[in-house]
């Protein structure tokens, strides 16, 4: 083989290398914090939120935010520190933290929030709660669209319980949330969407308002109030 062709068969069996490296399954990487699978079947949600969407945000999305984040604390002190102190002190903590936390822990919740019997209305102390504080949940329902509707680029709406024990309504960029110390409203979360397109565009393409729409048809609202009662 002359000089010629052993680069030319050299360049070739890299190029075959890295492509199997762009196909392959990615690894899980092992630490701390784990993916718990979701609370429910993956078509469960159907024809609200689709299955495949349902796969690929969970399987794909929330599992990179996991082994990420066990990636940024590998060998550090933070390898013990539950999750929420974690996000409650955020601004103490690398950008990795920030960005892959957030998304564990917001995912986390926001799965818990939804189900295939949900929908309906809320009862009891929460719905006393927002009927008092927005004056009915059709104008609940109307300002946590506009939030969602309106935050720029990626990110997510939020209802939560202020510091004054009263209801808000609130965005929040990228990953973070409430609970984090840079956010400028802080509260406790109650329900929340995820407006990050991946969550929503197999389905709905651009079209996020009616992906919020269809998301009232899943919300868990026993889980809500809970939330709230717990708040």
């Amino acid at each position: 083989m002359n000089r010629k062709d052993f680069i030319k068969a050299f360049v070739g069996s890299s190029f075959l290398l890295k492509m199997g490296d762009v196909f392959a399954k990615p690894v899980s990487f092992e630490g701390m914090y784990t993916l718990a699978p979701l609370p429910y079947a993956n078509d469960a949600l159907e024809p609200h939120i689709d299955k495949m969407t349902m796969e690929i945000h969970h399987d794909r999305h929330h599992k990179g935010y996991v082994d990420n984040l066990n990636k940024a604390i590998a060998g550090t002190n933070m390898e013990k520190v539950p999750l929420e102190e974690l996000i409650k002190n955020i601004s103490k903590h690398p950008v990795a933290i920030r960005n892959n936390g957030g998304g564990h822990w917001n995912h986390t919740f926001f799965w818990q929030i939804m189900s295939p019997k949900g929908g309906g209305m809320p009862s009891g102390k929460l719905a006393t709660a927002i009927n008092s504080t927005f004056g009915s949940l059709e104008k609940m329902k109307e300002e946590f669209t506009k939030a969602a509707t309106t935050r720029f680029g990626s990110g997510w709406a939020w209802l939560i319980v202020g510091p004054d024990k009263k209801l808000k309504i609130t965005s929040t960029p990228n990953q973070d949330n409430p609970l984090m110390d840079v956010t400028p409203e802080k509260g406790t979360p109650i329900l929340a969407i995820d407006v990050w397109e991946h969550a929503y565009y197999l389905k709905y393409q651009n079209k996020r308002a009616d992906y919020i729409k269809a998301f009232w048809n899943v919300v868990n609202w026993d889980k809500v109030s809970a939330n709230f009662d717990a708040a």
